[in-house]
């Protein structure tokens, strides 16, 4: 028996990799349903240029940060509600910077929790009334709304150098990034600019600092994707290998973020950017991490 194909199945493919409707029917029918090896076969057929990495869920909410004076202590938390008419209401807006006061709070964390329920946050005394958890006043809201209220997301770095912090003026889009080796005002003007450039995911949404951080696995799948499209071109076998590094090279370019050429000039990569900008101030600056949070997207 043949692959029962939803249309929600092929919508989802559909949106991330903006082929067509029959198109991604086949791959689906082809891949056994996998959502994951439809991309795959998309891509290796050349119908889909590159995955979307985003989750198009339809989400409304607030993203806040909050950034010590000094520069040295931030946090970062999405808080979705199910409407935008919820997401500007101002007890809602109050809910999410008082989650944002909790984590900037918390001494004993320092990164990235992707799924707050996860995290142990929720579990904490609520600062605002030590009788409830965190995780009741979220409750709580979600009760007052009407609507689905969900801490999604949130981060807390502290940091002996700067942290630059960002956020895009609609509010759906905020980054932190962690730059050490000087904390000098030039320093703190480099990461905004770092972090601005993170916010604005051009060519795309860094998978890590540095190529060491981008997962083999990822790298293994591009591999496959580049050589059998060389393969369906009819590329020489002898060049096939040559022209597969050439597309990683490509790839790590795109999706690392110390080699990824700097959105305000694309004629500089951000690692020259940072190591320009220590220069100036007179320290050897390199970036450690970065949160990005854009609102409904992975």
């Amino acid at each position: 028996m043949g692959t029962t194909v939803t249309a929600k199945d092929v919508q989802v493919l559909r949106q991330r990799t903006a082929a067509g409707m029959m198109d991604c029917k086949k791959a689906l029918e082809e891949t056994g349903g996998d959502i994951e090896k439809a991309v795959e076969y998309l891509r290796k057929k050349g119908i889909a240029k590159a995955e979307k990495r985003a989750d198009r869920a339809a989400s409304e909410g607030a993203i806040v940060a909050l950034v010590s004076d000094d520069a040295k202590t931030a946090a970062l938390v999405e808080v979705n509600s199910e409407t935008d008419f919820v997401a500007r209401n101002e007890e809602f807006r109050a809910l999410a910077q008082a989650v944002a006061t909790q984590v900037f709070g918390d001494a004993s964390f320092d990164g990235v929790v992707t799924v707050a329920q996860e995290g142990e946050l929720m579990k904490q005394p609520w600062h605002k009334d030590q009788g409830k958890t965190v995780a009741e006043a979220v409750k709580e809201a979600s009760g007052k709304t009407g609507e689905n209220v969900v801490l999604r997301r949130y981060a807390r770095f502290r940091t002996d150098g700067v942290i630059g912090s960002y956020v895009h003026h609609n509010g759906r889009v905020a980054v932190l990034v962690d730059i050490g080796g000087g904390d000098s005002p030039a320093v703190k003007e480099i990461a905004y600019a770092v972090a601005q450039h993170i916010a604005a995911g051009v060519p795309m949404v860094p998978l890590g600092v540095t190529r060491e951080e981008v997962s083999a696995d990822i790298v293994d799948r591009e591999r496959r994707i580049y050589e059998a499209q060389a393969r369906t071109a009819g590329k020489p076998e002898a060049m096939i290998g040559k022209i597969v590094d050439g597309q990683v090279n490509r790839f790590y370019a795109q999706n690392t973020l110390l080699d990824q050429p700097w959105v305000r000039d694309d004629s500089k990569s951000i690692r020259q950017l940072v190591a320009d900008a220590g220069k100036e101030a007179g320290a050897t600056l390199t970036v450690r991490r970065f949160a990005r949070f854009q609102m409904g997207e992975e």
